[in-house]
């Protein structure tokens, strides 16, 4: 039955939102969109054609209330829902009040979701149409003896997932049994925080396998078809940060093996719209059904670089009762795609959530490039949702084309204000292992150098760049001076006993503990300067300014001729050029007293709310020792000791709502044998 939709709700937020916004304006189709009050400046509720608000902050008071998403479309005249990804895109609760309330909801119905969202239900069904599955064993109702001996059965490694969710959450590897007890806890508490559902499985852990899913497509006059596969191997905390089609493991056999295996899987699932089934593929070619994702998925980009088609805009025509057109019933592949996501995240702390506010954001136009995003300049990274900033998403005519095409976007890329994970990904792109296609889920462990190096700048690099901000903050102070502006700042009538030169300059900058002093005297078009006191860093001793603005410096030394472009957020100076950034903090000369937390303070590493303490006043631990559960961005993260010692205050409490670098727990540092 054909159903002409006029206006969309989109049940959702950040770049998704926008992404589905784009769809339904070019088929003429109003959007409604909804905002929580920690976005009300998100870029996602002014480019809708109208609004609504969710008062509150956290997404259970907000984007999981199903109840007020289908007031607000009642309220703004929708007659369709489109949920996106993430939030309630899975709910089968939430399809139904959709339903129920007359409205088109934008996916499979309210029955299928409740199918495959059943991880242990899904599995079966897979197994009776021959779908192969792993083996696994659901843990609802059974004692912690029975969980034990379950283990034992399926063997060890095993994963423990949570039944009603994907994306990572609530999921946990188990390598010994002397794991299984804490990691089952664990993954029950952040899958009830995620989906409202603790239930949990076991299932039977494949080691480095690779992670590949299938697009598929259905309509409702019996049409299923595959849209080909997408390679998801790497990831971290089991969420995907690359995607990629076609994979590298999968030739024509595999390829049409694994495309009827996915829509049989749809079939039996009497699938519409668009869905993908998630699989395991061994080194030996054998290939088991994980789940069934039963919405739009993050990575759905690529399959529409490579094959032309709008997912969106299919889903909607779909929704609206209509035949897949001939374009989708026969697809093909052009090309490659690779999709990267940048997260605010710190790598090289264990990929902890960051937060802050987006100071300056630009990105490169470059044909064959895509750039989906979430932010914009002012926006506020909020704690309360998931860390994904925006997707980059490159097309060429074959992979490697297309990996040099994104590694240079990303170091090209001017994002300020906060930590994120662009230079590891710019890094892994580059790397020869994942060039040659060698990818399965355990490669960012076997790979830890490019994790730990994803913040190195080699120190000329790093020079030169504190140079240009010093040149480019000088005339910046010049601009801003009151009197005497052609003189220039920091002039002083007797030399200067500090730098190397008459007259010459000195500004500090820091970058974490480490301070970097340059000293210079300019004398246009040259200035003669020094890094820490030495003139011997790239030949740095003199060079030539070709243009100097508050904004630019265009500088040659040694030959070398580079442009950097600077962006001052108070203290703090961001330096680029186009091999990647430095964000510098400006050492005052006259500092306040610092009040900074003693040697052994264990402090918050971002806001969030303390899920569990685990250690008290005398207890002994040692360096790395986990201390206390903090949950953020709707993930669990283990904070651990900075030192070895005792205990010897604990300042909070399971349920404690902290804000970043609060203290949490003081240390007596000792030397523990």
């Amino acid at each position: 039955m054909n159903v002409k939709m006029t206006s969309v709700l989109v049940a959702n937020r950040g770049e998704i939102a926008r992404r589905i916004v784009r769809s339904c304006r070019d088929m003429g189709i109003r959007t409604v969109a909804v905002y929580s009050d920690a976005d009300v400046d998100s870029p996602h509720a002014r480019e809708a054609d109208s609004a609504v608000r969710l008062p509150g902050t956290s997404p259970t008071d907000t984007y999981l209330r199903g109840d007020l998403l289908v007031a607000a479309a009642r309220r703004a005249g929708a007659d369709a829902v489109h949920p996106g990804y993430g939030f309630l895109s899975e709910n089968a609760d939430f399809a139904r009040q959709v339903e129920d309330a007359g409205l088109v909801f934008v996916g499979p119905t309210s029955a299928t979701i409740e199918l495959m969202g059943d991880k242990l239900r899904s599995k079966a069904l897979m197994s009776e149409v021959g779908v192969p599955v792993l083996r696994g064993v659901d843990l609802t109702a059974l004692t912690a003896e029975e969980v034990a001996d379950r283990a034992a059965e399926i063997g060890f490694p095993l994963l423990v997932k949570a039944s009603a969710g994907g994306g990572g959450r609530g999921m946990r590897i188990v390598r010994e049994l002397s794991e299984l007890a804490d990691a089952v806890g664990s993954a029950e508490r952040e899958a009830l925080s995620a989906f409202g559902d603790e239930t949990v499985f076991l299932e039977r852990y494949l080691v480095n396998p690779r992670h590949i899913e299938v697009q598929v497509f259905a309509d409702e006059h019996g049409n299923v078809v595959s849209l080909f596969e997408r390679e998801c191997s790497i990831q971290r905390r089991h969420q995907k940060i690359v995607e990629e089609s076609p994979s590298t493991a999968v030739d024509d056999v595999l390829r049409e093996r694994l495309g009827n295996a996915a829509v049989t899987a749809a079939r039996a699932a009497e699938y519409r719209g668009a869905g993908t089934v998630e699989f395991v593929l061994a080194d030996d070619g054998s290939f088991y059904f994980l789940e069934m994702n039963t919405r739009l998925q993050v990575e759905h980009a690529v399959t529409e670089a490579v094959t032309g088609l709008d997912l969106v805009g299919l889903q909607l025509r779909v929704a609206q009762g209509e035949v897949l057109p001939p374009e989708a019933l026969n697809p093909s592949m052009t090309g490659h795609a690779i999709e990267v996501r940048v997260y605010a995240e710190d790598p090289i702390n264990g990929f902890l959530p960051t937060s802050g506010t987006v100071e300056h954001f630009k990105v490169p136009e470059r044909q064959g490039l895509r750039v989906d995003s979430a932010i914009e300049a002012g926006f506020a990274i909020s704690t309360h949702y998931d860390p994904m900033l925006a997707k980059f998403i490159s097309h060429a005519p074959v992979r490697d084309e297309a990996a040099a095409l994104l590694a240079v976007a990303l170091r090209e890329t001017q994002l300020d204000g906060v930590t994120t994970n662009i230079g590891l990904l710019a890094s892994l792109l580059e790397d020869e292992d994942f060039l040659a296609g060698d990818t399965t889920t355990s490669f960012l462990d076997d790979h830890r150098e490019l994790v730990s190096n994803s913040s190195f700048v080699a120190d000329g690099i790093l020079a030169r760049r504190a140079l240009a901000a010093a040149l480019i903050a000088q005339v910046q102070a010049r601009d801003s001076a009151i009197v005497q502006q052609t003189i220039p700042s920091g002039w002083r009538n007797n030399p200067s006993s500090r730098g190397p030169h008459a007259s010459s300059q000195t500004r500090v900058y820091a970058i974490g503990e480490r301070e970097t002093r340059v000293d210079y005297a300019v004398n246009p078009p040259t200035a003669k300067v020094s890094i820490d006191g030495s003139h011997e860093i790239d030949g740095l001793g003199e060079l030539r300014i070709l243009a100097l603005t508050a904004g630019t410096a265009d500088l040659e030394s040694d030959g070398l001729r580079v442009l950097y472009e600077f962006v001052r957020s108070g203290n703090r100076i961001f330096v680029h050029d186009r091999f990647g950034s430095t964000a510098f903090d400006e050492v005052e000369r006259f500092p306040a007293p610092d009040a900074r937390a003693s040697r052994g303070s264990l402090v918050a590493p971002m806001p969030g709310s303390v899920q569990r303490v685990l250690v008290e006043v005398g207890s002994t631990v040692m360096l790395g020792d986990p201390l206390l559960i903090l949950e953020a961005m709707k993930m669990e993260h283990t904070v651990s000791s900075p030192v070895s010692g005792v205990v010897a205050e604990v300042l909070v409490s399971d349920g404690h709502q902290v804000e970043a670098g609060a203290v949490l727990i003081q240390m007596h540092e000792e030397q523990i044998s």
